[in-house]
C-alpha cells in the first residue's frame, strides 16, 4: 500500500465543499486527469489523499464548491471523465475541511509474521478504547515481516504504549509506539549491544571453546543469571578460566563471529541516512574493534582482555563495561555525536542492557527475555536485526532503492 497526502490552508467550517472520490484500476495519468477536469470549474484544493493496494486506486480530493450554477455540470463532467477512464466516481457535498485531529499524536508500528486479521482488529480496537483515533495506515514492509504503521491522535503516547504492549504479547506480534513529530526523520545515534544482538554468538563462549572450559563458563553464567553473582563478578570469574590461552586465538574467534541476519543492512541503511552507529559490549575490544572496522561503526567500547607475552592472563584491563557502564557510554557517545539523548536509539537483549534501553529516546528489546521486553519502549521478536528500521519509519522500498543505487 502506498499513500500520499497534502492539504492547503484552513477552510472555514461553514464553507461548502465537495469530496470527490475516484476508485478503480490504477494507471498513469489518473490524478492529473481528475485535477485537469476540476480545473475548468475554478475550485481550490483543500485536501488530497491517494492509496493504491494491489493495483486498485482510491483517490480522494476535497475541493471548494464551484461558482453558483456550475455544481451540476461539474458532477456530470467528473462522472463522464471517470467512465472514460473505466473508473468509478462518487461526489459528496459537505461543509468545511476535515475535523481537527485530537491532541496527542503517536505512530504505532505493528510487526507480524504473518500479521493476522485477528491481531489487526485487536490493535485497532485497543487504540479506540484508549480514546485514540486512527488517522492513517501505511505499510512499511511486506518481508521479512509485515510491518504496518498507524498514525494515531487523541491519546498521549505513554498510555497508548502501555495498553498496546500488553496486547502484543498475547497476540504474538510486535508493537512499537513513538511520539510523532519532526524528530522522526532527524539525525540520530543508534547504539547496540553486541553478543546475541549485533552478532549471534556469546564471545566469551567462543574463547572458552578454545580453552576447553565451555562447561565451567556456562556454570558461572548460570550463577549470574540466578542472581548469585553480579556482572562484574561473573566477568572476572569467566575470564579467569581463559588464563594461559595463546593470543593467536583472538584471530580465530574473530573469524568465528556470526553477524545477526539483517545486521549489515541495518547499519548500511542507517549510515546512508546520516545516522551515527555504535556498539557497547560486556565482551571484549579484541572483537568489537574488529567489528567497528569491518562495519564502519562510529563508536565501539567494551572490556579488554589482558595479554602479556602472547598469552591471556585471565584478567581484564580498564573500566568494566557493565549495566550502568553501558548507559554511561550511550550518554558519552551522544555527547560526542552532538545528538540529544532523546534522539538516541538503543538495542539490546539482556538485563545488563536495561539501563541503556531506558536512557535512550527509544529502547528496543531484540529477541530478549520477558523482563527486558516489558521494560523496553519497543520489542522485536523476529531474528532479523534490520526490522528495527521499520520502527524508525524507514520502509523496505527505501532500503532496496538505496541498495540498487549503490550497485549502479
Amino acid at each position: 500500500m502506498s499513500a500520499s497526502q497534502t492539504s492547503s490552508s484552513d477552510v472555514p467550517a461553514d464553507v461548502p465543499t465537495l469530496l470527490v472520490k475516484i476508485f478503480g484500476k490504477d494507471r498513469p495519468g489518473i490524478t492529473a486527469g481528475l485535477f485537469d477536469t476540476l480545473a475548468a470549474y475554478s475550485v481550490d484544493v483543500v485536501d488530497i489523499e491517494q492509496v493504491v493496494t494491489r493495483g486498485r486506486m482510491v483517490l480522494c480530493a476535497l475541493v471548494t464548491e464551484p461558482p453558483p450554477g456550475l455544481e451540476g455540470d461539474l458532477r456530470a463532467t467528473v462522472h463522464s471523465w471517470a467512465e472514460s477512464m473505466k473508473m468509478q466516481a462518487e461526489i459528496i457535498s459537505g461543509l468545511g475541511d476535515n475535523r481537527p485531529r485530537g491532541l496527542g499524536r503517536s505512530l504505532v508500528t505493528v510487526l507480524g509474521h504473518p500479521l493476522t486479521a485477528e491481531a489487526t482488529a485487536a490493535i485497532a480496537a485497543r487504540i479506540t478504547k484508549t480514546g485514540g483515533n486512527i488517522d492513517r495506515i501505511f505499510r512499511l514492509a511486506k518481508y521479512p515481516v509485515t510491518a504496518v504503521e498507524f498514525a494515531v491522535s487523541g491519546v498521549e503516547t505513554e498510555p497508548l504504549r502501555t495498553a498496546l504492549v500488553t496486547d502484543a504479547a498475547r497476540l504474538g506480534i510486535d508493537v512499537a509506539v513513538v511520539a510523532a513529530g519532526l524528530h522522526r526523520r532527524a539525525q540520530r545515534l543508534v547504539v547496540m549491544d553486541v553478543d546475541s544482538t549485533l552478532i549471534q554468538d556469546e564471545v566469551i563462549e567462543l574463547f572458552a571453546a578454545h580453552a576447553g572450559c565451555e562447561d565451567k563458563v556456562a556454570e558461572v553464567t548460570a550463577a549470574a543469571m540466578r542472581g548469585e553473582l553480579d556482572f562484574e563478578q561473573s566477568l572476572h570469574a569467566r575470564v579467569a578460566l581463559l588464563e594461559g590461552l595463546d593470543a593467536s586465538v583472538v584471530d580465530k574467534v574473530r573469524s568465528e563471529v556470526r553477524l545477526t541476519p539483517g545486521a549489515r543492512t541495518l547499519i548500511r541503511t542507517l549510515k546512508r541516512l546520516g545516522y551515527q552507529v555504535g556498539v557497547v559490549s560486556g565482551g571484549f575490544t579484541q572483537v568489537t574493534d574488529d567489528l567497528k572496522e569491518r562495519l564502519g561503526l562510529d563508536f565501539a567500547h567494551a572490556n579488554t582482555l589482558e595479554i602479556v607475552d602472547g598469552r591471556l592472563t585471565g584478567k581484564v584491563t580498564g573500566e568494566i563495561v557493565d549495566r550502568a557502564g553501558k548507559a554511561r557510554l550511550l550518554r558519552r557517545f551522544a555527547a560526542e555525536a552532538g545528538v540529544p539523548l532523546s534522539q538516541t536509539v538503543a538495542i539490546g537483549d539482556g538485563a545488563n542492557d536495561l539501563d541503556m534501553l531506558n536512557a535512550a529516546g527509544l529502547g528496543v528489546a531484540f529477541n530478549a527475555k520477558p523482563v527486558v521486553r516489558e521494560a523496553a519502549h519497543a520489542a522485536v521478536n523476529f531474528p532479523f536485526l534490520d526490522t528495527v528500521l521499520y520502527l524508525l519509519g524507514i520502509t523496505r522500498e527505501e532500503v532496496e532503492a538505496a541498495d540498487i543505487l549503490d550497485i549502479v
